[in-house]
């Protein structure tokens, strides 16, 4: 039985951050934690701690799978992470909903009963 891209939905930040870090290339712990630095301009920090529970919650739904380390990785203990087609497919729509909700939102904002209590 295939599963469902909506039971996923929504992603939590931490999730929802792994992932997008995952999108463009593979990475491993350390790099997941700096690339979702960034893309964050700084606002959203994971721990190791987060990083690693929420790998693991990825790899067991399927959305991540280990990928082999680069060629001239010299570091044997580092694991390489990559986003699988499914968790591909439960990225996009994630957006897709995070989408409708800034749409709905900036709709409302500029309801002029907006100022109104």
């Amino acid at each position: 039985m295939e599963k469902n891209v909506t039971d996923f939905l929504p992603l939590s930040p931490a999730s929802l951050h792994i992932l997008i870090a995952l999108a463009g290339d593979d990475r491993h712990g350390y790099g997941i934690m700096q690339e979702v630095a960034e893309q964050s301009d700084g606002q959203y920090v994971l721990g190791p701690g987060t990083l690693y529970d929420n790998l693991q919650k990825l790899l067991d739904a399927r959305l991540v799978e280990e990928a082999p380390a680069p060629k001239g990785e010299t570091d044997s203990r580092r694991r390489y992470y990559r986003l699988t087609a499914f968790g591909r497919r439960v990225l996009t729509a994630e957006i897709s909903r995070l989408e409708s909700a800034i749409r709905a939102a900036k709709g409302r904002l500029r309801s002029p009963k907006a100022g109104r209590i």
